[in-house]
């Protein structure tokens, strides 16, 4: 039997994946949108909003958390979709993406709490890397023994590149060179 507390539970997480959702295309568009205009976008009221996330930066924060985390958890779906190697490819690309985009929602971002916020979401994201890099391993594609963490400092190249048709083909170049780099030795 669904109690009004289900319910209301229910309507209370609807609301939030809402919120996140708007936030993250509001302040995509404009870093300096109101919460208000948040708040519209994902037709809910001023205080709905404001219980969720009483503060700007909660909310912002909120919203990179649960980005990472997806990004983090869609790694098994590519595995399972793609080849080794195009999985931890694509990966990367999304990770890119996402990183550029959070420039972004990030002009609040610059302080104690942002720094949590990244630390609480590094060891997530390096698990998923070490997931990718263990299927690489695997199939043969990549030598044994890379640290996810160097891995990522090496992928950093990838939110660095500029926007645009140019950017992507650069990008690609540099992940071959990458690529050529992490295959195993022959001996």
């Amino acid at each position: 039997m669904v109690t009004k507390y289900d319910t209301q539970r229910q309507a209370a997480e609807r609301n939030h994946a809402a919120i996140l959702d708007a936030a993250r295309e509001v302040f995509t568009a404009s870093p300096t949108a109101s919460m208000n205009e948040v708040a519209t976008r994902a037709r809910v009221g001023a205080g709905t909003l404001y219980r969720h996330f009483p503060t700007r930066e909660d909310l912002i924060l909120a919203v990179y958390k649960h980005d990472v985390l997806k990004l983090v958890g869609s790694v098994d779906k590519l595995l399972a979709k793609h080849a080794p190697l195009d999985a931890f490819v694509a990966w990367f690309d999304s990770l890119a993406a996402y990183v550029r985009l959070k420039h972004g929602l990030g002009e609040a971002l610059h302080n104690a709490a942002v720094q949590n916020a990244i630390n609480e979401t590094y060891a997530p994201v390096e698990g998923a890397v070490r997931r990718l890099l263990d299927a690489c391993v695997t199939a043969g594609v990549v030598q044994p023994g890379l640290e996810p963490g160097d891995v990522l400092l090496v992928m950093g190249f990838l939110w660095r590149v500029a926007p645009g048709p140019a950017g992507v083909q650069q990008g690609s170049r540099v992940t071959q060179i990458v690529l050529d780099g992490i295959r195993p030795r022959s001996e």
